[in-house]
């Protein structure tokens, strides 16, 4: 599964705590989905990441 993280995104670092495998933070304090297919292993931890977003800034690619 891949993420992006749209412009909703308020920079909070939720998704980032949850599963830095998936994301992470940008200099502009906004989060950033990895560009390539979570691993197997963290797709659990980046589906609650997505589904923890306070703004629902997490999307399925």
């Amino acid at each position: 599964m891949k993420y992006f993280v749209n412009e909703e995104c308020i920079g909070c670092g939720l998704c980032e705590g949850t599963c830095p495998e998936a994301f992470s933070m940008t200099g502009e304090g906004t989060a950033k989905a990895v560009e390539s297919e979570v691993p197997a292993e963290y797709e659990a931890a980046a589906a609650e990441a997505r589904d923890g977003c306070p703004v629902g800034a997490i999307e399925e690619a």
